[in-house]
């Protein structure tokens, strides 16, 4: 599921991404809304999938930190029931993607024209008709509004958007808790840490 707000051009200059693990139940994602709503925190997007584990969703939220610190909202986020971890990623060396249905208005005359567009910014024409057709592009959200720029002579007739989703290069993963050696000496893995940190916050 995804919360976006566009609204605010210019508080993208101070967005902070943040990714939060959280036990996949009923009321989580209304608990982190209620948060930021009482808070004041300005969400520019929010999205949520389940990660490899049924039982963790993984959230990636970029939030407004122009009036407030990035990191009074991680520590709110992390006192939150259900919340494992949460991690701050805006200066971290990450791949960030968001994802973009764009229907744009389109005649013979600008078809061939809209094709070159699509192929300049790989992207994919995904339905076509005789007066319009989608476009999705996927990239990083300057790729995106790019394209959006430049298809707005065109005449954008419909866009919706996923929202930013995040995950840190290299060896490092997002799993709650660093590596531990279970009872055979072997390191735990991300999904096994995870299930600990479920049982740990049911015990505390």
């Amino acid at each position: 599921m995804t919360l976006i707000d566009h609204s605010n051009g210019n508080a993208k200059k101070s967005a902070h991404v943040l990714m939060a693990l959280v036990e996949n139940k009923p009321g989580v994602l209304t608990r982190v809304a209620s948060l930021f709503r009482r808070r004041g925190f300005n969400i520019e997007s929010l999205t949520v999938g389940r990660t490899d584990n049924p039982a963790i969703s993984r959230m990636t939220i970029v939030v407004d930190t122009s009036k407030i610190n990035a990191a009074m909202v991680a520590n709110n986020l992390f006192k939150l029931v259900n919340v494992i971890d949460v991690q701050d990623v805006t200066h971290e060396p990450a791949v960030t993607r968001d994802l973009a249905l764009i229907k744009v208005k389109t005649t013979p005359q600008t078809l061939f024209e809209l094709n070159q567009m699509v192929d300049i910014y790989r992207a994919k024409v995904v339905d076509i008709c005789p007066e319009s057709v989608i476009i999705e592009v996927t990239g990083p959200e300057s790729k995106i509004e790019s394209m959006v720029g430049m298809l707005g002579p065109y005449g954008i007739l419909e866009m919706v958007r996923t929202g930013l989703v995040a995950m840190v290069r290299g060896s490092r993963y997002f799993s709650g808790l660093p590596p531990v050696e279970d009872n055979d000496g072997a390191a735990a893995s991300a999904p096994e840490m995870a299930e600990y940190a479920i049982e740990d916050a049911r015990v505390g």
